[in-house]
Protein backbone atom coordinates (compact mmCIF):
# COMPACT_ATOMS: atom_id res chain seq x y z
CA UNK A 1 0.00 0.00 0.00
CA UNK A 2 1.37 3.38 -1.01
CA UNK A 3 0.80 6.38 1.26
CA UNK A 4 1.26 9.91 -0.12
CA UNK A 5 1.27 12.85 2.26
CA UNK A 6 0.82 16.37 0.92
CA UNK A 7 1.10 19.41 3.19
CA UNK A 8 -0.30 22.57 1.60
CA UNK A 9 1.59 25.80 2.36
CA UNK A 10 3.72 24.29 5.15
CA UNK A 11 6.20 21.48 5.72
CA UNK A 12 5.00 18.47 7.69
CA UNK A 13 7.45 17.28 10.35
CA UNK A 14 8.98 13.80 10.25
CA UNK A 15 7.08 13.01 13.45
CA UNK A 16 3.74 13.97 11.88
CA UNK A 17 4.50 11.96 8.74
CA UNK A 18 5.43 8.90 10.81
CA UNK A 19 2.19 9.27 12.80
CA UNK A 20 0.15 9.41 9.58
CA UNK A 21 1.94 6.37 8.10
CA UNK A 22 1.27 4.38 11.28
CA UNK A 23 -2.43 5.26 11.27
CA UNK A 24 -2.89 4.51 7.57
CA UNK A 25 -1.35 1.05 7.92
CA UNK A 26 -4.11 0.20 10.42
CA UNK A 27 -6.66 0.48 7.58
CA UNK A 28 -5.17 -2.66 6.02
CA UNK A 29 -6.44 -4.66 9.00
CA UNK A 30 -9.99 -3.85 7.92
CA UNK A 31 -9.54 -4.25 4.16
CA UNK A 32 -6.61 -5.87 2.39
CA UNK A 33 -7.33 -4.57 -1.13
CA UNK A 34 -6.25 -0.97 -0.51
CA UNK A 35 -4.16 0.30 -3.41
CA UNK A 36 -3.12 3.71 -2.08
CA UNK A 37 -3.87 6.35 0.54
CA UNK A 38 -3.60 10.09 -0.20
CA UNK A 39 -3.45 12.47 2.75
CA UNK A 40 -3.82 16.25 2.28
CA UNK A 41 -3.05 18.49 5.24
CA UNK A 42 -3.81 22.20 5.34
CA UNK A 43 -4.28 25.04 7.76
CA UNK A 44 -7.65 26.72 7.34
CA UNK A 45 -7.68 30.51 7.49
CA UNK A 46 -8.32 32.53 9.65
CA UNK A 47 -5.93 31.29 12.33
CA UNK A 48 -8.33 30.18 15.05
CA UNK A 49 -8.86 27.04 17.06
CA UNK A 50 -10.08 24.10 14.98
CA UNK A 51 -8.10 25.17 11.92
CA UNK A 52 -6.11 22.01 11.07
CA UNK A 53 -7.73 20.05 8.25
CA UNK A 54 -6.89 16.52 7.10
CA UNK A 55 -8.49 15.01 4.00
CA UNK A 56 -7.80 11.34 3.35
CA UNK A 57 -8.65 9.45 0.17
CA UNK A 58 -8.39 5.66 0.15
CA UNK A 59 -8.26 4.03 -3.29
CA UNK A 60 -9.34 0.39 -3.44
CA UNK A 61 -10.10 -2.08 -6.20
CA UNK A 62 -13.83 -1.55 -5.44
CA UNK A 63 -13.85 2.27 -5.45
CA UNK A 64 -12.62 5.24 -3.46
CA UNK A 65 -13.41 6.37 0.08
CA UNK A 66 -12.93 9.88 1.43
CA UNK A 67 -12.99 11.51 4.86
CA UNK A 68 -12.24 15.13 5.72
CA UNK A 69 -12.02 16.44 9.29
CA UNK A 70 -11.05 19.78 10.85
CA UNK A 71 -9.70 19.80 14.42
CA UNK A 72 -7.30 21.55 16.81
CA UNK A 73 -4.33 19.41 15.71
CA UNK A 74 -3.37 17.44 12.63
CA UNK A 75 -3.03 14.29 14.74
CA UNK A 76 -6.62 14.59 15.95
CA UNK A 77 -7.89 15.36 12.43
CA UNK A 78 -6.07 12.31 11.02
CA UNK A 79 -7.38 10.11 13.86
CA UNK A 80 -10.99 11.14 13.24
CA UNK A 81 -10.61 10.77 9.46
CA UNK A 82 -9.17 7.26 9.83
CA UNK A 83 -12.07 6.30 12.14
CA UNK A 84 -14.58 7.53 9.55
CA UNK A 85 -12.78 5.60 6.81
CA UNK A 86 -12.77 2.42 8.91
CA UNK A 87 -16.54 2.69 9.21
CA UNK A 88 -16.92 3.24 5.46
CA UNK A 89 -14.69 0.27 4.61
CA UNK A 90 -16.46 -2.01 7.10
CA UNK A 91 -19.85 -1.01 5.71
CA UNK A 92 -18.69 -1.77 2.16
CA UNK A 93 -17.32 -5.17 3.25
CA UNK A 94 -20.62 -6.04 4.94
CA UNK A 95 -22.50 -5.18 1.74
CA UNK A 96 -20.15 -7.41 -0.28
CA UNK A 97 -20.55 -10.32 2.10
CA UNK A 98 -24.32 -9.93 2.05
CA UNK A 99 -24.44 -10.49 -1.72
Amino acid sequence: METRIQALHFTATEQLQAFIQKKCVKLEKFYDQILSVDVVLKVVKPETAMNKQAGITVKTSNGDFFADKTCDSFEQAVDESIEALQKQVQKMKEKQQGK
